[in-house]
């Protein structure tokens, strides 16, 4: 019953800290947790992540050997390479169409500033 002021905020503040110095364990723990976890990997850990990744990385290097086969064989065939010249070429026809259309937009204010109504 004799306790003051002084002596009930002390022991506010003691158990603040030791919150505080509980939290600051927990994050220490599970930054080791992930530092075990990158050192494993690193090694080659037997871990089912890792296995996947591996899965991928070959599956992924098989896409590129199978692309850089077909683009080979693209290059060489001449009724391949006229289509594709012709789709470029109707392409670039489109794009020259929109590019006369935004030239004449632009030059139409200048027009009109030039010719006032009268």
């Amino acid at each position: 019953m004799g306790e003051t002021e002084e002596n009930v905020k002390d022991q506010g503040e003691i158990e603040k800290e030791e919150k505080d110095k509980a939290e600051d364990g927990d994050a220490k723990d599970e930054k080791k947790d992930k530092d075990e976890k990158k050192k494993k990997d690193k090694e080659g850990g037997e871990d089912k992540a890792g296995d996947l990744a591996d899965e991928e990385e070959k599956q992924s290097k098989d896409k590129k050997k199978k692309k850089e086969k077909k683009e080979k064989t693209d290059k060489k065939d001449p009724p391949k390479l006229q289509a594709k010249l012709e789709k470029l070429d109707s392409k670039i026809q489109a794009l020259q169409a929109k590019k006369e259309e935004i030239l004449k937009l632009l030059e139409e204010p200048k027009q009109g500033a030039e010719n006032p109504t009268q």
